[in-house]
């Protein structure tokens, strides 16, 4: 198992890309341009979500596993009850069996002498003389008919027999052992489903990361586009200005450099833009292409307080599979106890075909028992000693989940709390670059500013755009971040409702 004080924290995956920089990279690509994007399935957020909860295989799978725990927990419910079962045997046997009849012979030779000898002492006197001659007879007789028996004799069977029985074995002490066990399924079905819920927590986070993702890569081709358009105002302006004689050629040229870098980006930004609308299908399993109509957002109302966050981050999936660890890691020091104790049971046997039975065997039986084992191959009491090394080591771990998950709660509050301060800082800053491009081109216009200025306005006003596309994405981004290390990440769509600037494309 997989200790959860190992596994990489959600924010620390999830929050890299979510600055400047990061949204600067998804403008790269492949080397073919797609300056056209093809229309798809248009999906909101909530639908997305459904969409990927019917189709992930890592959803599926944490559910495959709470059933089989689940499962397993009904299985051992019955370990206290009587096994019954049924046998049959097919046999074929032969029994030899060798008797000396010498001893017995002599014996009764000399039982029938004494016996003989002394029935004429049973008789009146005037018989005595004809019995004891009749006697004499008979004894003289008596070593023939005895030389007809042979001095030993040998029996030889052989039998073919159908055995069909019925065995019952009840357990009656174990020394905890069941209980052990079943302990043990119930704290892996408690890890199955901690697991799942993780699961689901970083499948909402990997939706957020894609999903808005293709917004801000759809933001960032119409902030390129309208970049663009602006510059190829210019360079007519320009093409006019240098047709009056207003302005030198150098400043024509200077206006096409700056109207071709723009083509270039904005050619980048298109590319970038399918390639993202691709990565979104892919990641919801459909054929098709997927554009995702929830817009990039940013509440500009503060969160509730930090404490408010970290109070819930003690259930956080990983804190509860350390628990789920911890008390299977209990249940496995009570298991191994039991291999110190006695064990009793109770058990029973009938033959259903008496006649094939052998001359050992009984018709039934029926008892109880009791085994302990003096001398054990394994160390038992070490046993019990790793056992506990192991409840100890389960027991820091999940003490260390709930201080990651709070130190994960709170560095997750700070990045949003960050964004969402510096998204509002923009709003002055977009309008007086919006203000000093006009002022500039009006300038220009009238031949009163150079063309290099304007360039200069043109290119401030553009990275304040893209630096409030990245600031909502990153808001976004550390708002699922914060509320699955909260573990609360059903309410990123009341974040979401409540939301009141949006960034439309």
């Amino acid at each position: 198992m997989v200790s959860p004080t190992k596994q990489q924290p959600f924010f620390r995956t999830y929050l890299r890309s979510a600055t400047a920089s990061g949204c600067a990279v998804m403008l790269l690509g492949a080397a073919q341009p797609a300056l056209g994007q093809a229309a798809g399935r248009s999906l909101s957020f909530a639908e997305a979500w459904r969409q990927l909860s019917g189709v992930s295989h890592q959803l599926k799978a944490a559910e495959h596993e709470v059933r089989a725990s689940r499962d397993s927990v009904d299985a051992l419910k019955t370990l206290h009850r009587p096994i019954v079962s049924l046998s049959a045997q097919a046999l074929k046997y032969q029994k030899t069996l060798s008797v000396d009849l010498t001893g017995p012979k002599q014996d009764l030779t000399s039982a029938t002498t004494d016996f003989l000898n002394d029935l004429p002492n049973s008789f009146p006197p005037e018989f005595q003389s004809v019995v004891s001659e009749a006697t004499g007879k008979i004894e003289q007789a008596i070593p023939g008919l005895l030389s007809t028996i042979p001095d030993s004799l040998k029996l030889q069977s052989k039998q073919e027999i159908f055995r069909p029985t019925g065995t019952v074995m009840m357990p009656i002490y174990t020394g905890g052992a069941i209980s052990a066990v079943q302990r043990a399924a119930r704290a892996g079905e408690s890890l199955a489903r901690a697991r799942q819920s993780g699961a689901h927590s970083l499948s909402q986070v990997d939706l957020v990361k894609v999903y808005f993702g293709q917004q801000v890569a759809d933001q960032l081709r119409e902030s390129a586009r309208q970049t663009r358009d602006d510059y190829e105002h210019h360079l007519s302006d320009a093409l006019k200005l240098e047709a009056n004689g207003m302005i030198p050629h150098a400043r024509v040229l200077e206006a096409q450099v700056a109207r071709d870098t723009a083509d270039r980006a904005f050619q980048r930004a298109d590319l970038a833009a399918q390639t993202a609308r691709d990565d979104l299908a892919r990641l919801l399993q459909t054929d098709g292409p997927v554009e995702a109509n929830t817009t990039l957002f940013v509440d500009s109302r503060p969160l509730p307080p930090v404490a408010e966050f970290i109070s819930s981050s003690v259930n956080h999936p990983q804190a509860r599979e350390a628990d789920a660890a911890r008390d299977l890691a209990h249940a496995g020091v009570d298991l191994a106890k039991s291999r110190r104790l006695p064990q009793a049971y109770a058990f029973g046997e009938y033959n259903f075909n008496r006649n094939h039975a052998l001359a050992t065997e009984p018709d039934w039986i029926a008892g109880v028992g009791l085994t302990y084992t003096l001398f054990s191959n394994i160390g038992r009491n070490k046993s019990v000693a790793a056992a506990r090394e192991h409840e100890q080591a389960a027991a820091e771990l999940a003490a260390e989940a709930r201080r990651t998950s709070e130190t994960e709660t709170s560095r997750s509050y700070d990045l949003v709390e960050t964004a969402r301060r510096n998204f509002l800082l923009l709003d002055s800053s977009i309008a007086a670059a919006e203000e000093n491009v006009r002022v500039q081109t009006v300038a220009f216009r009238e031949g009163e500013a150079a063309i290099s200025s304007v360039i200069d306005a043109q290119s401030a006003l553009a990275a304040a755009r893209t630096q409030r596309i990245s600031l909502a994405y990153e808001y976004d981004l550390a708002l699922a971040a914060l509320l699955s290390a909260s573990n609360r990440p059903e309410e990123f769509t009341d974040h979401l409702a409540r939301a009141d600037r949006r960034l439309v494309p």
